[in-house]
This record gives C-alpha cells, structure tokens and sequence, in this order.
C-alpha cells in the first residue's frame, strides 16, 4: 500500500506547499533592467536635445539663463521639452553655470632661482615703518643677497617712488662692482615700474618676480623684514623720519657685521658676503677639534664646524624645471 503525500509530508517534517514547489519550481525571474537602460517613450529625441544644446551654446544667447531661454524659446513657438528638462540637459552639458566667453590666463610660473656665491642673486622689497601719527608711515627700501643674506643697499623715504628704487639699484651695482644676475622682486608697482626695467636693461640684468600673492617666493627679504621687526628695541613707532634713519642704519650695520644667520651656517653676512667666513670656520674647527682632543668621551664622533651651503635657492626646482 502506498504512501499519500500528506503522510509523506508528515513523515518528512515539511509541508506540502514546499513539496509541490519543489516538485514544480515556478519559472525564474528574469533581472531586472536598469532604469537608466530601459526605454523611456517621455524622453527627448538625440535631434531635440541638440536642438535644446544649440540654444544654450550660442554666443547671442550668452546672457541670458536657461528659465529666460526656455520661455523665449516657447514664446517664439518651440516647445522641446519641460523648463526642468531644460536645466538637466544644461547641467549635463556643463551649461548651468555661465556661459560667457571667459579671460584665460596661463598660469604664472614658478621663480626658480640658485645662487652658489655672492651678488649672483639679489632680492629686494619695501616694507612700511609706523610714523609719529596714524597714517603717517616711512618705506624702507632694501636690497639684500640672496646668498650671503646681506643687505647691498637700503634707504628710507617718506614715499614709494620707482625712481628712487631705480637710483638705489644703480648706486649699490656701482658700489659692489657686481656682476649681477637676476634680481628678484615681488609684483608691486615699483618694482615693474618702467624706470626698474630700464635700470636692469641698460645693465644686462634679468628681471624676476615672484607670483601674485605667494610671499615665499620672495622669502629673503620677507624674512629679512621680520628680522628686523622682532628686534627687542624696535619702537612701536619713529618719532620722525631722522630718528627712523638712525634706527635702521644702526640695525642693518649690526645685522650685517655681528648676527649669526641660521641660513648661511651661523655667521655674520659681512663675513660670507666677503668671504672670510673661512677665518672663522677655522678658528671654530680648532677650538672643537681641542675640546674633543681633551674630553673624547663626550663626542660620538669628531665635532665638525658648520659651513655656509654651497648653493642656495629661491624654490628649489622640480624634475621637470630649470633654475634661472
């Protein structure tokens, strides 16, 4: 005698709709198609759509937004599709925003300069001193080799005037009887002044810039300045423009002659700039050389007096860039 199928059921521990499903599984169902695959019978022809992108890239239309372009365009019996249709299509083509012919510029290049001695690369910058009164403000011209860090040349006026930078220039070439290479400035008017390009013309000088807004492309002078304005006697301001004459040339004569500048191997910028830093790296190396010599437990390895670097760099170049 046979068994039923509820019996077997039973037996087995699972109903009969599981039994009948797996004796007659139901047909599988296919994938679904994406949204963006399946046939959209609302959408815009290739034809309309282009029709739309014409409208929105011609130059006659340049001015006006896409809402104004989409009921002018109604309004001269064209329908092509919904306003919200319209700003897709913009947004998909990159015409949302505006579509006026923009100025290009090419972008500014990087100053790369080098200098391995001195008056190779000089720099120079003004910077503003506080007056006796409120708006009352001295400029201090100063030209300074990048690689000594000295300062060439430097002078105080009431006023920026190009003019003077150029005299100033001119003056320190003739005073240092330099060889000058590049001289490197920021953007400001005076220093892309016609007068400050002819001064390096008639010298054979090459002219360098730093890009707008970037200081540390001009970061000798820049650091230079602050230098100067951390020192513990700087005033919060000069009473007059004789007194402020009198700090500075006190200030730069004991920057140049007595500072140890971290950047050129702490010695003074007189002393690389003319090059007798040698004397004083010798007279070092001897005096470590004698306390090694006395106390060699206190030293891992023989003591070395530091050195100016042999070259230096206003932004040191990049594989794919060459130094001025």
């Amino acid at each position: 005698m046979g068994v039923t199928v509820v019996e077997a059921c039973e037996l087995m521990g699972i109903s009969r709709a599981t039994h009948y499903r797996r004796v007659n599984p139901p047909a599988r169902v296919s994938e679904p198609v994406p949204q963006a695959q399946r046939d959209q019978p609302a959408a815009l022809s290739e034809q309309e759509r282009a029709q739309i992108v014409a409208i929105l890239v011609d130059e006659a239309n340049a001015d006006f937004s896409v809402r104004q372009l989409y009921y002018r365009t109604l309004d001269a019996g064209l329908h092509l599709g919904s306003e919200r249709t319209w700003y897709r299509i913009a947004a998909a083509e990159g015409l949302s925003g505006d579509r006026r012919r923009q100025a290009t510029h090419p972008p500014k290049v990087i100053p790369v300069l080098r200098a391995d001695g001195p008056n190779q690369v000089w720099s120079w910058d003004i910077t503003m001193l506080p007056g006796p009164t409120k708006g009352c403000n001295y400029r201090l011209y100063q030209i300074l080799d990048v690689y000594s860090r000295y300062v060439i040349a430097w002078r105080l006026e009431h006023h920026e005037q190009a003019e003077l930078a150029a005299h100033m220039l001119t003056q320190a070439l003739e005073r240092e009887q330099a060889q000058l290479q590049v001289l490197h400035a920021d953007n400001g008017p005076s220093m892309t002044s016609d007068a400050m390009k002819q001064a390096l013309a008639s010298h054979g000088i090459t002219e360098s810039h730093s890009r707008p807004q970037v200081s540390n492309d001009n970061p000798f002078s820049e650091s230079q300045f602050k230098t100067m304005k951390y020192q513990l006697n700087y005033p919060g301001h000069f009473t007059s423009i004789d007194t402020a004459r009198e700090w500075v040339s006190a200030y730069i004569n004991e920057y140049n002659n007595n500072h140890r500048h971290s950047g050129i191997g702490h010695y003074t910028p007189d002393s690389v700039h003319h090059h007798t830093w040698t004397h004083t790296h010798a007279a070092r190396q001897a005096l470590l050389d004698a306390d090694s010599q006395a106390h060699p437990h206190r030293y891992r390895r023989p003591p070395q007096a530091t050195k100016p670097n042999p070259e230096t760099w206003i932004n040191t170049p990049q594989p794919n860039q060459q130094a001025a």
